[in-house]
């Protein structure tokens, strides 16, 4: 490698190093592109009312002010106030569980013993508990957020402030940032990276839109299902079912535990299966019905490969990365697909200096050109045929054209 190439490759790796340094901050760059999105589509139908766009961005704020502001008055203090009683619930629960374990023992066969719950927990918590070890590296990415969250509320404040008035000024000019994005960029390919740019926008508009549609299906349907059950804390339940649903595959797991949970210390404790059953027909109905129809322009995102992005993002990025796991998949699998598999893969082609020569057949030649080479190899089985390398073959009567009286073709063994 020449010097130039060295000093490149030291560049390449600071910038990476650099990056990773800053990775918090651009996951929240990230989040303010995806509000300003959001955003960006309400201005875009406030403007079909011709209304300029000065005008309309500040309308749609003001819009979207209005329906968070209604959101945190009147669906937040409910759901506060339902979900305070199902934790009192559980703690009740947790003062009498001895005692119920207590009269479960005494109905059972001598021969059969219930551990104690001392004896519980300590196995529980010991050391080398393989449980343990389970819950802690599961959740594991959990404990950064839950510890910021209750050391630093005004740093989650200010980070939610910069989010916010981010995404506003994305929104106020954002070709301009893009045109500046662009210039990380070779000259040749800034026309091809703005229109995967548009593409990744267009991706991102169709999952947000889809996903609130589909989260205001499984909070309604659930809300209903629970009050038929006779579930108590019918909403609070519904409305994290709801919220969670924008965490793909872990999300309608955790949401299906504390209504299961409250089941089975009701006076009922069948209901928990009817709920189990009641979540899993949603999320079925949601998964096969709601979401192509919503969704029918979304990029296809095959569920290995989210719940591995998933896991990657979270362990990457922590608990936001795992919030915006689906976005920055959706991002990453178009600029896959556009970069990587359309403009790289798909025109790989093989070098001028290559040629082709059949080395078994009635006609055995050489070609004059790649054209007469592809030709032949069309008339023929691809077993027929090996790719011989430019530098092997005479230079006179590789370049010569084929004739069987001046030139006749070589023995195939002496090739």
């Amino acid at each position: 490698m020449k010097l130039g190439d060295w000093i490149s490759l030291l560049c390449v790796i600071a910038a990476g190093y650099i990056l990773w340094q800053i990775k918090p901050l651009l996951l929240l760059s990230f989040a303010a592109v995806v509000i300003a999105l959001a955003l960006n589509s309400l201005t875009r139908k406030v403007q079909a009312f011709k209304i300029p766009r000065r005008f309309a961005i500040p309308t749609a704020i003001f819009l979207f002010t209005i329906v968070a502001t209604l959101f945190v008055l009147v669906i937040i203090p409910p759901f506060v106030q339902q979900f305070t009683k199902l934790l009192e619930l559980l703690v009740s629960f947790s003062t009498r569980l001895p005692g119920l374990i207590a009269e479960l023992q005494s109905n059972l066969p001598e021969r059969i013993r219930l551990p104690e719950i001392d004896e519980f927990l300590a196995w529980l918590t010991a050391p080398d508990s393989a449980v343990l070890d389970v819950f802690r590296n599961f959740f594991s990415f959990f404990n950064a957020s839950f510890q910021l969250l209750i050391n630093s509320s005004i740093q989650i404040l200010i980070q939610t402030l910069f989010v916010a008035v981010l995404a506003v000024m994305m929104l106020s000019n954002p070709n301009a940032y893009l045109n500046s994005v662009l210039l990380l960029f070779p000259s040749f390919y800034r026309d091809r990276a703005r229109e995967i740019f548009e593409e990744c926008e267009v991706a991102l508009e169709n999952w947000l839109g889809g996903i609130i549609i589909s989260s205001i299906f499984i909070f309604g349907f659930s809300f209903i299902g629970l009050v038929a059950l006779g579930i108590e804390f019918a909403f609070a339940h519904a409305l994290l079912a709801g919220i969670l649903n924008f965490i793909p595959n872990i999300g309608p797991t955790l949401s299906m535990i504390f209504p299961v949970v409250v089941a089975l210390l009701s006076e009922d404790p069948w209901k928990a299966v009817a709920v189990i059953g009641l979540y899993i027909v949603l999320q079925q109905l949601e998964s096969y019905a709601v979401t192509p129809t919503v969704m029918a322009h979304q990029v296809s995102l095959l569920p290995a490969f989210t719940l591995i992005a998933q896991i990657f993002f979270a362990t990457v990025f922590g608990f936001l990365g795992l919030l915006l796991a689906l976005p920055l998949t959706v991002v990453t699998k178009t600029w896959i697909q556009e970069l990587l598999i359309k403009d790289v893969l798909n025109n790989w082609k093989l070098s001028p200096q290559r040629r082709l020569r059949p080395i078994s057949g009635a006609n055995t030649n050489t070609y004059a050109n790649q054209e007469d080479a592809e030709t032949d190899l069309e008339k023929r089985s691809p077993a027929t045929i090996s790719f011989i390398d430019y530098n092997t073959v005479d230079h006179d009567t590789k370049l010569a054209a084929p004739d069987s009286t001046s030139n006749p073709s070589p023995n195939p063994s002496e090739v």
